[in-house]
This record gives C-alpha cells, structure tokens and sequence, in this order.
C-alpha cells in the first residue's frame, strides 16, 4: 500500500509540475517575434520617409517667415523678396527648392507681402509604392512677428 501511494503522490506532483509550468512559462513564440520584427521595420521605414520632410518643411517655414519678415521691413517688393529667399536657400545649401516653385503672394503690396506655402515631397516606400508629404501654409505679417 505504501508504494501505491507513492506513484500516486509521484503522479500527482508530476500533474501539479506541469500545470504550474506552463503558466510559469515566459517569452514570446518565434511568430510573435517576427511579427514584431516586420512591425518594426515598417515602422522605421515610415519614420525614415517622413521625418526628413518634415525637419525640412519646418526648417523652410523658419527661412521664409524671417525673410518675409526682412522684406517687409525693408519695404522691399515681391521680386525682391523672391531673390532674398533664393539667396538665404543657397546659402543653405537647399539647391533643389526654389522660391517660385514653393510660393505664391497672396498680397504683392510692397511693405504687406504675404505669402502661400504649398508643396509635396514624395518618397519611396518600397517598390512601386511611395509616400507623399503635402505641406501648404499662409505666411503673412502676423505669422512672423
């Protein structure tokens, strides 16, 4: 009788082993792993497409506001404000924008120009599909002071 109970005491810690092992157990399953991998990725490709056009619309929107600004302190005209902003853009090295393409006056009076920002960088996602920044704005007197 003392062996029986002991196979059965050995069986039940054995059964009582296993249950609380498998809650006990810890980590993810290779599946889960690589979807979080594949998520990841996606999601540093996105930010890789649309952080730089947005550090640059900002940093574009910094370089017209001030130039307005000047402009209009200066009481100079639109072609005037235009061969500013094309200037200040070289020297910032931003050889691709130029102010004719990216701008239009809304207000060509000369001291009172106001400006519509409006452009799209597009890049590429992954094979044919890309990502479109669309970036558009007023700029006026009360925006830059």
């Amino acid at each position: 009788m003392t062996v029986k109970k002991t196979v059965t005491d050995q069986q039940k810690g054995t059964v009582m082993q296993q249950l609380f092992g498998l809650s006990t157990q810890r980590g993810a399953s290779v599946t889960s792993i690589v979807l979080i991998i594949i998520v990841l990725g996606i999601a540093i490709k996105l930010m890789i497409a649309i952080v730089p056009a947005q550090i640059g619309d900002y940093q574009l929107t910094k370089t017209l506001s001030s130039q307005l600004r000047q402009a209009n302190d200066n009481n100079e005209t639109a072609k005037q404000f235009i061969e500013r902003v094309n200037k200040q853009l070289s020297i910032n090295a931003d050889y691709d924008t130029k102010a004719e393409d990216v701008i239009t006056f809304t207000d060509k009076k000369t001291g009172q120009l106001a400006i519509r920002k409006q452009y799209t960088v597009t890049k590429n996602f992954f094979g044919n599909v890309d990502i479109l920044n669309r970036f558009e704005d007023n700029i006026d007197m009360a925006v830059t002071k």
